[in-house]
């Protein structure tokens, strides 16, 4: 189990995608940090300006298979290159049902995957799984 979570990035193409994860995340807990990238290549940039910056990488990535530029998988491919030491929980927010598909998130060594739509429920859930959820939970 993790403890501290200060910094949440979320991967995700879709605007209105991100506005209601990022309001979500901010109901359970106003404080937490929360970034936000459009495809993995953002992501990937993201991480690496925190790691020159000697900031804090996030601890907890909600990342999207399907967008433009740089896929799901590609931006796991890329992060594992990393070797970063910090821990990062890494969940996978997907539509899909194809076994293919499926497959290929368990072989990618990713932390989780969350069916679509994400909620405030399935948000907690991974708050408990990962982190000390009575710090993080602010919400009735």
């Amino acid at each position: 189990m993790i403890k501290e979570l200060k910094n949440i990035l979320l991967i995700e193409d879709d605007p209105i995608t991100n506005f209601i994860n990022q309001r979500l995340i901010k109901k359970v807990n106003p404080s937490l940090q929360v970034t936000i990238a459009h495809n993995g290549k953002e992501g990937l940039s993201y991480i690496m300006e925190c790691k020159v910056k000697n900031q804090c990488i996030p601890q907890l990535i909600f990342l999207d298979i399907n967008m433009p530029v740089m896929d799901g998988f590609e931006f796991l491919q890329e992060f594992q290159k990393l070797k970063l030491n910090e821990k990062t929980v890494i969940v996978m927010l997907t539509t899909s049902t194809h076994l293919k598909d499926l497959d290929k998130l368990f072989q990618s060594g990713n932390s989780d995957i969350i069916a679509k739509p994400f909620s405030e429920d399935k948000f907690i859930a991974i708050l408990e799984k990962y982190f000390d959820v009575k710090q993080y939970c602010q919400t009735g």
